[in-house]
């Protein structure tokens, strides 16, 4: 296999398509420095799968395109193509029947690859499988370049083993070992959460079996709970059958009743009707009567109502008289009597405080003896304690023994059972049959198993490139925020510079603004827009100008037309910049402020006689040579004379000229800046287009390994079912055989603890026999003292009674006493305001006598006439009250037939009520049964003789308590406890895979190190052997080694040990770059002896030689080229000599590389013919 020819297009300077051929294995690429040689090896590199820009001279992938020159522009994609010459069969697998095999790989800006093998889309690891074991790779040691000499002398001992491995051809298995690690962590992970999975589902079905036996226990009570209430709606149902046929009976008869009171009705009302209308006409009569009888009254009432107002007034006052006097003798009674009173309580208390001390001392010496005899009941308590203790021994002891023996009976009960149960099942276990015929299912598990780990090889490769579009994306996505919020910073900035600047200028003034619109001059340039200062000396100026910086610009002042009227209020300057022809005079030995200040404006009168200094000190010195006119300045702003100094407290970022740059500099960053966000963002929306559709492929990838995963499962968990039955069966036979030992043991213990505890038993009712009598005693000795101390009891609680009752007595009377003396204080004062009160009330009884007489006779007038009205209203009456007696006569006849009437109809709703309800509970009954799938005539045929509802009432009750005392049911539990089991058993299938799986993987690794330390130990002895061998021929001498840097054939480094001839140095890094050089040479060379590669890349190796060692050089490629294709860029004639054929790499146009061939053999012919 060799490489045929390599064909690029935009590639870095290759911006033309090329054809490079490589028609022998000597080829030399030639050219000056900077036209694109390197490129060359690049581009092989980076086909091979490359994927760091910083290893192909980038800093990104993109860089690879050609970015333009200054005749051409950039182009949008780079391609490089190698084709392969492989009629040697050098590559295996798929593609080793092809003669030619071509590798192509494109970029475009977007930094998208396509790679493809023979014109066909592939992935970047399946061009990197083509070189496993070959050599070839993007790092690998057939691609030597420049500065990879030393690098490759210096390298790590990690690092220098990738080459041993690489030509031992063990990178294949290292991949494979690591896909196996891959497998045996998903392994290991998916047992993890097997593991959780059964330990829940464990407790799950401890649960669920508990749930179902219940379930099944309250489907049995239901059950009974429904034919008990079937039996009872029957009776239920028989009973109201009964009753309704008898309220229909008293229906019929009370519906006969109430018809005919309707009709005794009918005749009672057309009577009333009649009467009625004989009523209205004399009511009227009555009614005039009473109207002329109702005046007169009103009249009387009035009159007599004036005369009882007067008599009403003087019997108050003679009422109110002979009050007042009964109240004065009333209240000296009673203080008589109070005085009694206190005299009779004074009595009292003098006899009843010897009779309190009496019973107080009673009540001491009654106190005394109840705490003596409560002492006693209390020794006579503890001893009955002590006794309880001592007897509750031997009744525990009893209790404990038989609840012992019924627990050891029940034990053996359930042994007995449990034997019987292991030998049926054992028996039955030896007659089962057994079936091995699973082979099919392993052939399909097979094929499955390899689909299975052909998609995950795609789903891998799809989630690396994922992996690398989402870092990518990461990458853009902050970087792109990183940008947006530096801009929106700066645009902050900037803003808030331009306000200050706005205000700084004068700008904010709308008054003046409106002004300077009116007069034109809106748009004139503010005399700091017009100024450019030389960096340093901005402070300075602004320090001379001040205010002046804020002026409005005006070539000539006088030219505006009413520029001085209506001016505004403010601050406003005006700058006439017209020329003036003049003479300015200026100090020789000074230098002018308007040298360091450039304007299109004529402003150096504003200057005029201002100098500057660099510094403080200066300023001071130079101020001697000043006249009184003349000024000085220094970069600071301190502005100085002859007589007086100015110093401006402003620093320099206050600078309005300062500050105008930094808003221009802000400008541009900020435009800049949104330019950069926009293609950022343009970025980011390719890379999430080009994520979403890598991620809709890897779902479906994912989609169709579960499909596939479970279809594995199902097979295999049909060949564990089948092989599991049989290891179960034989295994379950022994756990059998071994319980059944047990099982006898345990009897045999628990009938001899059954003795025993009988035993134990019958000891402890002997000792609670003992005891009877010593209780007997006990009980007679507390009655004795109970009944001691309730009769101390009774004369403590009499003595103490009598006590308390003297006191409370004694109280009495001390609070009778005060209450009567404070009586007695207020009736005094009452007396006293009696006497006032009655001498009062005299006088107004004698100036009270009025004239009633002509009220008197005026009131016999009205009387008089009311007689004669009240004859007529009598006769008016009487008349109409005759034929009101006939209509209320008639009226009762109708109210008791009505009542009748009424009677028999709420009779009738009452029963009619009842049969409702009667015949609604009836269909409900029946309705129930249907329900419940019963039939009424089967259930009634069915009913016992004689039996009634209590006893279905009771029995109901009974079931109904049963199932309350379930608690919660799970209904579901049945059917979830086996499919739970069913789970369960799949799962333990499940995991015996997946630990066989582990094995084989875990067994797999192990094959893969013994077959790896094999080659590796192998190689490295040949590589040794033959750079022992290449060392002196290239050095003339001396000798150089490989040595292993661990124990660990896996993992160990390998260092390069180097002696030139005449040299000892003791490590590698004190050769010269052209010892390392040529002993980098010996190493690539001895591998190249060992496991040569298709074809070499050398681009300057013998740059650090000198002529003698390229010529050895020249001479060891010249050799190896025999077997070897080699292709390698150099300046060096000697190593050019060698060459068959030389390729010129020439940049005649500026950034274009082109390239030049020439067959040397050819060449040499042309020469001598």
């Amino acid at each position: 296999m060799r490489l045929k020819c390599i064909k690029l297009a935009g590639f870095k300077s290759f911006v033309d398509s090329t054809t490079i051929n490589f028609p022998s294995n000597l080829g030399a690429v030639v050219g000056p420095n900077g036209c694109g040689k390197s490129n060359v090896i690049d581009a092989v590199r980076w086909v091979m799968g490359e994927i760091s820009a910083k290893n192909l001279r980038g800093e990104h992938m993109a860089d690879v395109i050609f970015n333009g020159s200054s005749a051409r522009k950039p182009v949008g994609q780079a391609s490089v193509e190698l084709v392969f010459d492989n009629h040697d069969r050098k590559l295996t697998g798929e593609y080793a029947n092809f003669n030619e095999v071509s590798i192509k790989r494109k970029v475009d800006r977007e930094g998208q690859s396509i790679y493809s093998l023979n014109g066909t889309t592939c992935r970047r690891r399946d061009v990197t499988d083509i070189f496993l074991g070959t050599g070839l790779g993007a790092r690998s040691y057939s691609i030597i370049e420049q500065g990879m000499v030393s690098r490759l002398i210096e390298s790590k001992p990690e690092e220098l083993r990738v080459y041993i491995e690489e030509a031992a051809g063990i990178s294949k298995y290292k991949e494979r070992r690591k896909e196996t690690e891959r497998r045996i962590k998903r392994t290991k992970e998916n047992l993890e959460r097997l593991a959780d999975i059964r330990e829940e589902l464990d407790r799950q079905l401890r649960y669920l079996k508990r749930q179902s036996v219940a379930a099944e226990r309250y489907g049995e009570l239901k059950k009974k709970e429904r034919e008990t209430k079937a039996n009872l709606s029957a009776l239920q149902w028989a009973r109201l059958d009964t009753q309704i046929k008898s309220n229909q009976d008293a229906i019929s008869s009370l519906e006969l009743n109430i018809d005919s009171k309707g009709a005794d009705l009918g005749e009672v009302d057309a009577r009333i009707e009649r009467h009625l209308d004989d009523n209205a006409d004399l009511t009227d009569a009555l009614g005039e009567v009473q109207a002329r009888f109702y005046s007169l009254g009103n009249d009387i009432a009035r009159n007599e109502q004036s005369i009882e107002h007067y008599l009403e007034k003087v019997n108050q006052l003679k009422l109110d008289l002979s009050e007042t006097q009964d109240g004065w003798e009333q209240t000296q009674e009673e203080l008589d009597i109070d005085l009694r009173k206190i005299t009779q309580l004074d009595a009292e208390l003098k006899s009843v405080e010897p009779e309190l001390v009496s019973a107080q001392k009673s009540e001491i010496e009654s106190s005394k003896v109840l705490t003596q005899v409560e002492k006693t009941i209390h020794q006579w308590q503890r001893a009955w304690d002590e006794f309880n203790q001592r007897a509750e021994e031997p009744r525990q002891i009893a209790e404990v023994e038989q609840s012992r023996i019924h627990q050891l009976e029940t034990v053996v009960a359930r042994g007995l059972q449990r034997e019987k149960t292991l030998k049926e099942e054992l028996s039955a276990l030896d007659q089962a049959p057994k079936d091995n015929e699973y082979q099919g299912q392993l052939k399909s598990a097979e094929d499955v198993k390899f689909k299975i780990e052909e998609l995950q090889t795609m789903s891998e490769s799809l989630f690396v490139l994922i992996g690398a579009l989402r870092v990518e994306l990461s990458e853009c996505s902050e970087e792109l925020d990183s940008i947006r919020g530096e801009l929106q910073t700066s645009k902050g900035k900037q803003a808030s510079l331009e306000a200050l600047q706005q205000a700084a200028l004068g700008q904010d003034n709308q008054e003046i603004n409106s002004w300077l619109q009116d007069k034109g001059l809106d748009r004139a340039k503010r005399l700091a827009e017009g100024l450019q200062i030389e960096p340093g000396w901005e402070v300075a100026v602004e320090a001379v100008l001040g205010e002046f910086l804020q002026a409005i610009c005006i070539e000539d002042i006088e030219s505006i037309e009413g520029l001085f009227t209506d001016l505004p209020t403010g601050h406003l300057a005006l700058l006439d910049t017209a020329v003036r022809s003049g003479v300015t005079s200026q100090n020789a030995e000074l230098i002018a402020l308007n040298s360091k200040v450039q304007s299109d404006l004529e402003i150096s009168d504003l200057f005029k006689d201002i100098y500057i200094a660099e510094n403080l000190p200066e300023a001071l010195d130079q101020r001697k040579k000043l006249n009184k006119e003349e000024s000085i300045v220094t970069k600071e702003g301190i502005w100085l004379n002859s007589k007086w100094v100015r110093i401006k407290n402003k620093s320099r970022k206050d600078s309005i000229v300062e500050r105008r740059g930094r808003i221009a500099d802000l400008f541009r960053k900020n435009k800049a800046l949104n330019e950069e966000s926009l293609t950022l963002a343009d970025k980011c929306v390719n890379l999430r287009a080009d994520l979403r559709v890598k991620e809709l492929e890897r779902d479906r990838l994912e989609a169709d390994i579960a499909d596939h995963t479970n279809q594995l499962g199902d097979i295999k968990s049909k060949i564990s079912a089948k092989k599991a039955k049989e290891e179960e069966a034989a295994n379950r036979k022994v756990r059998i055989r071994i319980e059944l030992e047990e099982l006898t043991k345990i009897l045999k213990a628990e009938e001899a603890s059954i003795v025993e505890a009988r035993a134990s038993l019958q000891k402890a009712l002997d000792s609670m026999a003992e005891d009877i009598g010593s209780r007997e005693q006990l009980e007679e000795s507390r009655e004795k003292t109970q009944k001691t101390l309730e009769r101390a009891r009774e004369q403590a609680r009499n003595d103490k009674d009598l006590a308390h009752e003297l006191a409370l007595k004694q109280q009495s009377i001390k609070a009778a006493l005060h209450s009567t003396r404070e009586t007695m204080d207020r009736m005094a004062s009452q007396v006293q305001r009696s006497k006032e009160r009655i001498e009062s009330l005299s006088g107004q009884i004698e100036e009270s006598d009025q004239p009633l007489e002509e009220m008197r006779v005026e009131l016999d007038q009205l009387l008089s006439q009311r007689l004669e009205v009240e004859k007529e209203l009598g006769i008016a009456k009487s008349r109409v009250d005759k034929n009101e007696g006939t209509i209320r006569s008639l009226e009762q006849a109708r109210n008791e037939l009505q009542e009748d009437q009424n009677k028999f109809r709420e009779d009738l709703m009452q029963v009619s009520l009842k049969n409702e309800g009667a015949l609604v509970k009836r269909e409900g009954i029946l309705k129930q049964l249907e329900e419940t799938q019963f039939n009424l005539d089967d259930v009634l045929r069915d009913l016992p003789d004689g039996v009634e509802e209590r006893q279905f009432e009771e029995e109901l009750e009974k079931v109904s308590n049963r199932i309350q005392r379930l608690g919660p049911i799970n209904l579901a539990a049945i059917d979830e406890y086996e499919q739970q089991s069913e789970r369960k058993v799949y799962l333990d299938r499940q995991n015996d895979d997946l630990e066989k799986a582990l094995t084989t993987l875990q067994n797999a690794i192990r094959k893969i190190d013994k077959e790896t330390r094999g080659r590796f130990k192998d190689t490295f002895d040949k590589i040794n052997t033959g750079l022992q061998s290449l060392f002196p021929r290239i050095f003339g001498g001396g000798h150089a080694y490989l040595d292993m840097t661990g124990d660990d054939l896996l993992d160990t480094g390998v260092a390069i040990m180097a002696r030139p001839p005449g040299k000892r140095n003791s490590t590698i890094h004190l050769l010269s770059g052209g010892e390392k050089a040529m002993t980098a040479i010996a190493l690539v060379f001895s591998i190249f002896h060992l496991n040569p590669s298709p074809f070499c890349m050398l681009d300057e190796v013998d740059a650090p030689l000198d002529d003698a060692n390229v010529g050895r050089y020249a001479n060891l490629v010249r050799e190896m080229a025999e077997s070897i294709q080699f292709i390698f860029i150099t300046h060096n004639k000697i190593t050019m000599e060698m060459a068959n054929q030389l390729l010129g790499v020439t940049m005649q146009e500026a950034g274009v590389s082109r390239i030049v061939a020439v067959d040397i053999d050819e060449a040499a012919e042309m020469v001598t013919t």
